[in-house]
């Protein structure tokens, strides 16, 4: 069966439209996860900036594991998509590659949190404070444990989009904020006769988000018709071997390259912290915004990989070349709008974190907006190479893009980084003058490749 396959070649209009219609919940989703998180900062930000400065330096490394992780099993929706596209019965392989996605998203997983558990020897080898090191410890141990519910609720989350359901990421993850709000309001601070945990309270807050955002995700898999014939947790225990290698290949590729770019910006905060809590907080503040700007073409990179999956699947490369190239306008065309807010109304969006005319904020929004200026500056490339990334692995083609990031974020990246940052005045400015060039490197890249995409046989898909 095609299900959700266009039956011929979209217009440029038509592809805009099925586009956006794909892309919209996935990005609102995105969205939402973002707030869910700032949900998270909002709260620990009122404990102080020890607290604050702790947690960021404890979700650099669990937000880079997770993220990981997240896309080794993501490499399910191209999977879903080609089966889809194809024009065969799609029942039993799309069932038997989300089978196998959950299965490696619980050993993943596992990895995960014995990788997470590395921060302290970490932290103290980059020469964080002793009073930082000790609250992170205590946040990284209680957290951790959200890792694999998170896994296995994205596998879902692949699932429902590529079967034309992406509705159901947007209300789950809307659902998961208030989860998160009460929770958070619940343990930070001692409310509704929950004891009170601070710092630690707001780990167990995401643990218990995590777990009602896997039970939504099955509940709305298994009362939806369209969604529940595919039985995907039936014969759950039953191996395929083949197709758990098959993700595993293709997904491999793209976990290293989001461990590459979210490496860089995990990399950057353990930098900020050299240079003072304020720094470091400030950082966070002005990173969050720019990551929540992120999740739209981030959303459209999702949407296109299902779109270009499709066509790919149906072997279109009309239609593999108006779904991709559709997207990268959509994604840039956001980061545009967001690059000027942060330009022209900085204060407005330091708000949704702290009280930026507050006097005990006001050395971290000093910070903050300096950062913001330079966060505005790689929007626009930033959008480009999260569609461009997207496209390709549409097509399957993970390896190339994955050294092309690994190149872009770690040489000159990162080496600007560290040079600007630690052998000039520039210090924190400088650290953020090399994340945009490692994001302007790769949005080159990548859109090279997207459109050398048929000469390099990209487009022909096996027999």
């Amino acid at each position: 069966m095609r299900e959700t396959a266009p039956l011929e070649t979209p217009s440029w209009g038509e592809e805009l439209r099925a586009t956006l219609t794909l892309a919209w919940p996935l990005a609102l989703a995105n969205l939402l996860q973002m707030l869910t998180y700032a949900i998270d900062v909002i709260f620990i930000a009122r404990l102080g900036d020890e607290p604050l400065a702790a947690s960021a330096l404890a979700v650099s490394l669990f937000g880079l594991v997770l993220w990981a992780m997240t896309a080794l099993t993501g490499a399910v929706a191209p999977l879903i998509a080609e089966a889809i596209g194809s024009g065969k019965p799609s029942v039993r392989p799309v069932r038997r590659s989300v089978r196998m996605a959950l299965w490696l998203a619980v050993f993943s997983g596992v990895l995960g949190m014995g990788i997470c558990l590395l921060l302290d020897p970490i932290m103290r080898a980059t020469g964080q404070q002793k009073e930082i090191i000790s609250l992170a410890n205590e946040y990284n141990v209680v957290i951790i444990f959200s890792m694999i519910p998170m896994l296995l609720a994205a596998v879902l989350r692949n699932f429902v989009s590529a079967l034309g359901r992406p509705i159901f990421a947007t209300a789950i993850t809307a659902v998961g904020i208030g989860v998160n709000a009460v929770a958070n309001y619940a343990f930070v601070f001692g409310n509704f006769g929950a004891p009170e945990l601070g710092l630690t309270g707001a780990a167990v807050a995401t643990i218990i988000t995590a777990l009602i955002t896997l039970a939504a995700y099955v509940v709305a898999i298994r009362t939806d018709v369209r969604l529940h014939r595919y039985h995907v947790f039936g014969r759950f225990w039953s191996p395929d071997w083949p197709r758990f290698w098959q993700i595993v290949r293709i997904g491999t590729p793209i976990s290293l390259t989001v461990t590459a770019e979210a490496g860089i910006f995990g990399a950057a905060a353990f930098m900020m912290g050299r240079f003072g809590a304020a720094e470091l907080a400030g950082h966070t503040v002005a990173l969050q915004l720019a990551a929540l700007a992120f999740q739209v073409p981030f959303g459209v990179g999702q949407a296109v990989t299902i779109r270009v999956g499709y066509f790919y699947g149906a072997r279109d490369p009309i239609g593999i070349q108006r779904a991709g190239w559709v997207a990268i306008v959509i994604g840039t065309g956001f980061m545009a709008l967001t690059a000027l807010a942060m330009l022209f109304a900085p204060m407005t969006l330091l708000s949704i974190y702290v009280d930026p005319y507050a006097a005990k904020n006001a050395a971290l929004v000093g910070f903050a907006l300096q950062y913001l200026v330079l966060a505005a500056m790689f929007q626009l490339v930033d959008g480009v190479q999260a569609v461009a990334a997207g496209a390709l692995r549409g097509l399957q083609d993970t390896r190339v893009p994955m050294w092309f990031a690994i190149f872009s974020y770690w040489v000159p990246g990162i080496g600007l980084a560290i040079g600007l940052g630690f052998f000039t005045a520039l210090e924190g400015t400088g650290v953020w003058i090399g994340l945009a060039a490692g994001l302007a490197f790769a949005a080159v890249l990548l859109t090279w490749r997207w459109m050398g995409r048929e000469k390099l046989g990209l487009t022909t898909r096996p027999a």
